[in-house]
């Protein structure tokens, strides 16, 4: 069962055509409709860049807030927002989060946040969904889509009712300015310019 209400599979095909009344609003969902705060403790924000041509080295982000607006009846009229701060950049190497704060990256001094708002969101069938929205990094905004898959709903034993999603996006960090790099002797650059963003979302409702 998906977060937001299946697509009505039956089209009308002529101007004469009488339309079918639509089917009612699937109760369950209609019960997750509404607005909800993302809890951090339980979220991942992760990317993952290819260094050297031959390996991964995969970060996070560890501070971090956000929302929901989920409907239930009409992806649609759903919307998502992130504020991350930059600072909080983590590659399991101090070194290399030291450079990427610095001047060659993402300047944390100048530019401490990224953020992140919805512009679209649309069903893609079963749990599969699909939001895009505006991206700011170094004060350049460009658009982006994120995948997503509804991991389900639950109320856990403080009686917070949560949903929960995973997602994933690629872009070119180059088009964000992001351009540093260096050459390899044996061809190549030390770092990929596609980089490979991951979601893992817990999301609590607001009373």
């Amino acid at each position: 069962m998906g977060i937001f209400g299946r697509k009505n599979e039956t089209e009308t095909t002529t101007a004469t055509t009488t339309a079918a009344p639509a089917a009612a609003a699937d109760p369950q969902l209609a019960a997750l409709t509404g607005d909800y705060t993302i809890d951090p403790s339980h979220s991942t924000l992760g990317f993952v860049a290819r260094h050297a041509m031959v390996t991964n080295v995969k970060g996070a982000f560890n501070d971090f807030t956000g929302s929901l607006h989920l409907d239930g009846a009409d992806p649609a009229k759903s919307t998502a927002t992130l504020d991350i701060a930059m600072d909080s950049i983590d590659t399991g190497n101090a070194d290399r989060d030291g450079h990427l704060k610095s001047a060659d990256f993402f300047r944390t001094d100048e530019f401490p946040a990224m953020t992140f708002r919805s512009t679209a969101a649309e069903s893609l069938g079963g749990d599969d969904y699909r939001i895009t929205g505006d991206l700011s990094i170094l004060g350049v905004t460009k658009p982006i889509s994120i995948d997503l898959e509804f991991n389900g709903a639950a109320k856990d034993p403080f009686g917070n009712e949560r949903v929960g999603f995973e997602g994933k996006a690629e872009i070119l960090r180059s088009e964000w300015g992001l351009t540093w790099n260096a050459a390899l002797e044996t061809g190549g650059v030390l770092v990929s310019d596609k980089i490979k963003l991951n979601f893992d979302i817990s999301a609590i409702k607001q009373s």
